[in-house]
């Protein structure tokens, strides 16, 4: 399977290049990048939404799922895209969402007419009864009701009033989503992201969201009907997932999908049964259990991504690095510890450069709905602007949607106009013309992890072998070995800006990568503040 070897790049369109000189990214923009993408090494890009929006949630409330946006290009561009791609051995794995529309989307148009349209129940309506059907809150805060008055009844969203969520348990809803999988799969599309996907299966009588009793009864079926019949990459975003469940989804018969985003150890310093903004320390030791559940528990049973970022998350050399003293550093070493588990990576835009969390001046500078929404509601409750921003400097989604920082020219060289967002002033001294070529940044590491992976004699023992934690109980320092055939791998990892000492000695025949100058390792292990040393050695036992 061709995707264990890969590595994907996740690219967020609005603010990772802008072509034409209206601040906002686009397909030419990316087109435009594509040799630099072949030069980092990667071989799949996903592709967040670029279909026909409102825009309300930037591209996931999709009006027309087989049109592109007009701030993005045209369907000649994607064909373009599709095609140059292609031509530098680089795949385009498309972003689906799956669970809910736009409300300016034909089949909504027309189902919250009247009650006897076709498309009526292609959604979930219920009566009206003199007030809202449940106390169930959306995700992006407010009900997850909206009065429909055409119908006298209320409809589901789950995320924005403009996203009415779909019926899947509507057989011609997931035929019509099937026709527009395979109508991408015919442009050339080799894989798709599932947004939300547990979702879809929702039973609202019983009070279920998430892991409908359905569930894989429908991607069962959307496989066999779509998604077995091309050589496709597949993962779906699974926010409730446990290694027990990613087995299903990833299952070795190949009747869901290639893998899924677990977001076990993401969550973690979210304050149990709270929302993710309310904040916790990072606790390493649960953060070494958790991977080591997915390594162990997914091996020969399933498959893994491999991930720190995404267009929904703050940077994580912010997060849980240090983006001040240490940012190259810890930025190296967070992608040490990720690139040689067992899985396929996943990049998101600017993560091989360091970029790093926004702080934003003024609250009118936050474009992102679900930030929005948090401020108005935690205004209500009383809460101080000063608690407010602190939580979202550190989780709000913003911090990764701002531009991409090619080079120290105004506006980081994404565009030649004020950008749709505001670039992160770092732009300066963090941006990929400074570091290109220069083998000390972190560019240049990341497509040293990208070669090993794919290219190089360990892409073996990187793809099939086991994992081991070592020093399971130590608080600093995150360390494992994977070891296949007569060869071992082993990876250390100082996760804090102290220098760390542990009386083992390690016998080993290579220093593989390292993002220290040297290694210490003569008399125990000597680690500086978030060192991180991979190790070839052979297995002796």
């Amino acid at each position: 399977m061709w995707w264990k070897n890969s590595v994907v790049y996740q690219i967020y369109p609005r603010s990772f290049k802008d072509s034409n000189g209206d601040g906002i990214g686009d397909l030419q923009g990316i087109i435009s990048k594509l040799d630099y993408l072949a030069y980092l090494g990667i071989d799949v890009i996903w592709l967040c939404p670029v279909y026909q929006s409102q825009n309300e949630d930037n591209g996931y409330d999709i009006s027309d799922y087989k049109n592109i946006h007009y701030e993005y290009g045209t369907m000649k561009d994607i064909e373009m895209l599709i095609e140059e791609a292609s031509k530098r051995e680089i795949k385009i794995m498309m972003d689906i969402v799956a669970n809910h529309t736009s409300s300016e989307h034909e089949w909504f148009k027309e189902a919250r007419k009247n009650k006897n349209s076709p498309y009526h129940d292609y959604y979930i309506f219920k009566e009206n009864k003199g007030s809202v059907p449940s106390d169930l809150q959306s995700i992006f805060l407010d009900s997850a009701w909206e009065y429909n008055q055409q119908t006298n009844e209320y409809y589901l969203h789950m995320f924005a009033k403009g996203q009415p969520d779909l019926n899947w348990h509507h057989k011609p809803v997931r035929d019509s989503i099937f026709d527009i999988l395979q109508f991408w799969v015919d442009k050339g599309i080799k894989g798709f992201r599932f947004d939300v996907i547990d979702l879809i299966a929702k039973e609202i009588n019983e009070g279920i969201i998430g892991d409908g009793p359905k569930l894989h009864e429908y991607i069962k079926e959307m496989t066999k009907n779509v998604l077995s019949k091309a050589d496709l990459i597949t993962v779906g975003e699974t926010w409730g997932a446990t290694v027990e469940k990613a087995k299903l989804f990833s299952n070795k018969d190949g009747s869901e999908f290639s893998m899924i985003f677990n977001f076990e150890h993401i969550l973690l310093d979210q304050q149990p049964n709270k929302e993710k903004w309310d904040l916790l320390p990072l606790d390493l030791i649960k953060l070494k259990e958790v991977f080591k559940a997915q390594q162990q528990g997914l091996y020969n049973e399933g498959w893994n991504s491999l991930f720190w970022n995404n267009h929904d998350l703050p940077r994580i050399v912010s997060r849980w690095g240090n983006d001040k003293k240490y940012h190259k550093e810890s930025a190296k070493m967070l992608a040490t510890l990720l690139h040689f588990m067992q899985g396929t990576p996943y990049i998101y835009q600017g993560e091989e450069i360091g970029m790093t969390n926004m702080k934003f001046e003024s609250i009118d500078d936050y474009k992102d709905i679900e930030t929005l929404n948090l401020i108005k509601t935690r205004k209500k409750l009383g809460y101080s602007i000063e608690d407010i921003l602190k939580s979202v400097d550190a989780k709000g989604r913003d911090n990764s949607r701002t531009p991409y920082q090619w080079n120290d020219k105004k506006y980081a060289g994404f565009s030649d106009v004020n950008p749709w967002i505001l670039v992160n002033n770092n732009y300066v001294n963090i941006n990929l013309e400074k570091q290109i070529g220069d083998q000390s940044s972190i560019l240049e590491y990341y497509r040293k992890l990208i070669y090993y992976r794919r290219h190089s004699v360990y892409r073996d023992i990187i793809e099939k072998a086991d994992f081991n934690l070592l020093y399971e109980n130590h608080s600093e320092v995150f360390a494992y070995e994977r070891t296949y055939k007569n060869q071992k791998l082993i990876v250390l990892c100082n996760f804090y800006d102290q220098k760390v000492f542990i009386d083992d000695k390690i016998t080993y025949e290579k220093v593989l990568i390292t993002n220290q100058k040297d290694v210490l390792l003569e008399n125990g292990i000597n680690l500086r503040p978030y060192e991180a040393i991979v190790l070839i050695a052979s297995d002796q036992q």
